[in-house]
């Protein structure tokens, strides 16, 4: 039987989604859960590499078990019980063999957030990137028009991608502003290493005026990621959605 979860999580005590040999990792935390519940060692797949510090609302997870014995509805209670506070199932259920083989996404939407106060908030530390400096709401939303599209975003990568092609989709990007929390959404077939991250300190350099928005088209033609913002601190950083 194959079966898929929804998995979210708090990543800042972890060093990121894929289990890694000398530290903890969610997948190893998940797996170990699952073992016990079902007396046997599972291995599980996930839809999305986060990395350390960053955090997931909607992680998707497939695994294989032939025991039955729990029924997939009852899982996420099971397994719940059995996993540390930041991490939790949100629901389960079966699949077919050949959806768990491929299990490949059409789209992801990224959150990305940032207190933007003179003084950090420390509720909010391990969720939102504190940028002390004013930044420009208006210019950052009329830099994001520049993103949608089918690109090579090779310089919005971190060195190192281990992608065949750096051609991706931006199907929607939009910044909004509560209360001093901006929030950079972004929709996309697939994303780049450090991807989202690189477009989140590009748009806060324009945002602080280092960096026009009718720059843009320019530093994404050019493919050199030195032309580009920095790349965001993880912890601002939420998988929202998936969907396949």
């Amino acid at each position: 039987m194959d079966i898929m979860l929804k998995v979210a999580y708090d990543g800042t005590n972890y060093s990121g989604w894929q289990r890694q040999k000398n530290s903890v990792a969610v997948q190893e935390i998940l797996e170990e859960a699952l073992s016990k519940a079902y007396g046997t060692y599972i291995v599980v797949k996930g839809a999305s590499r986060t990395d350390s510090g960053v955090h997931a609302l909607d992680q998707g997870v497939v695994f294989a078990v032939s025991d039955t014995s729990i029924p997939v509805k009852r899982l996420p209670i099971v397994v719940n019980n059995l996993l540390p506070n930041d991490i939790s199932v949100l629901c389960a259920r079966e699949v077919t063999a050949e959806f768990a083989w491929d299990f490949s996404s059409k789209r992801k939407t990224y959150l990305y957030k940032i207190c933007n106060n003179k003084y950090r908030n420390p509720l909010m530390v391990n969720y939102c990137w504190h940028v002390s400096k004013p930044l420009d709401v208006s210019l950052m939303q009329s830099a994001t028009m520049h993103f949608i599209g089918e690109h090579d975003f090779i310089g919005f990568s971190a060195t190192g991608s281990p992608r065949l092609s750096s051609i991706r989709t931006v199907y929607d990007i939009s910044v909004s502003a509560d209360d001093g929390i901006i929030t950079i959404s972004i929709t996309g077939n697939g994303f780049l290493y450090n991807m989202v991250r690189i477009i989140a300190g590009t748009l806060s350099y324009v945002g602080l005026g280092k960096i026009k928005p009718d720059e843009i088209p320019h530093i994404i033609k050019s493919k050199n990621r030195t032309l580009a913002g920095p790349t965001a601190p993880p912890h601002g950083l939420v998988l929202k959605e998936i969907i396949y």
